[in-house]
């Protein structure tokens, strides 16, 4: 696997190139950025790494599936701008999965919010190893139920692993604390060999948006991992502690 150097002059190239390609979608078809920095430069970055990995520029919201050109031409990967894009998730919903695209409706109505899932920092009172025990067990969490967890963990009452699998440079820019390793998707068919031995133990995954975890877990529990959970919505819908 191709290891990324982000501070390379070779990555800040593909990156400018990255950025003027996301500009010109913007203009050709009449889409604007999200109010969200962070949200857009981290897109950025992830399309940029996969097309010097790949050669094309995968959405980074999804695992790239296929080990070789000849099986990634097989899988349904999405290259983009991605028809799913364009053809439904922007006309319904205003926005791409990964939010980098979007309509000026749907950033005229969600400006007023930016900033909004800060305002909820408030712990848990009260938690019990039972609630906990219950919440542990769930394959769906959303980022309170999360928050809750990390802090059972503490007192310990329940007992998980936290799992990024996002790239190296995303969890630079900004990872949950309390993570306790990061498992690149772009790696998958290298570390999921060599984690055989955690098939009984509860792991909660995440990555950008809740995509690429989702797409993880759901192959670890059809071979064999009964007690993985899934981060809804991702790091950008959490909001709890974030490490940068």
């Amino acid at each position: 696997m191709v290891q990324i150097d982000i501070d390379s002059d070779s990555f800040r190239k593909e990156l400018e190139k990255t950025r003027k390609f996301v500009e010109k979608v913007h203009r050709e078809l009449g889409f604007v950025p999200n109010p969200d920095n962070d949200l857009n430069e981290n897109v950025i970055m992830g399309l940029a790494r996969n097309k010097i990995i790949y050669g094309k520029r995968y959405c980074p919201c999804f695992m790239v599936k296929g080990e070789t050109p000849q099986e990634r031409k097989t899988e349904e990967n999405r290259v983009c701008p991605c028809r799913p894009a364009l053809e439904k998730e922007i006309p319904e919903q205003g926005h791409c999965h990964c939010g980098i695209f979007c309509t000026p409706e749907y950033v005229g109505q969600q400006t007023e919010e930016i900033g909004s899932k800060n305002e909820v920092k408030a712990h848990s009172k009260g938690i019990t190893a039972k609630s906990a025990e219950l919440l542990i067990t769930k394959e769906q969490i959303n980022g309170r139920e999360l928050e809750i967890l990390l802090e059972a963990r503490e007192l310990e009452m329940v007992n998980f692993e936290l799992i990024d699998v996002r790239e190296p440079m995303e969890y630079r820019m900004g990872h949950i604390k309390g993570v306790d390793m990061i498992l690149p998707t772009s790696q998958f068919y290298e570390w999921f060999g060599k984690i055989q031995s955690k098939k009984e133990d509860h792991m909660v995954l995440y990555c950008h948006t809740g995509s690429r975890s989702g797409q993880i877990q759901h192959i670890m529990k059809t071979r064999g991992f009964r007690h993985v959970g899934n981060l809804m919505g991702g790091i950008v819908s959490y909001a709890g502690e974030i490490v940068r």
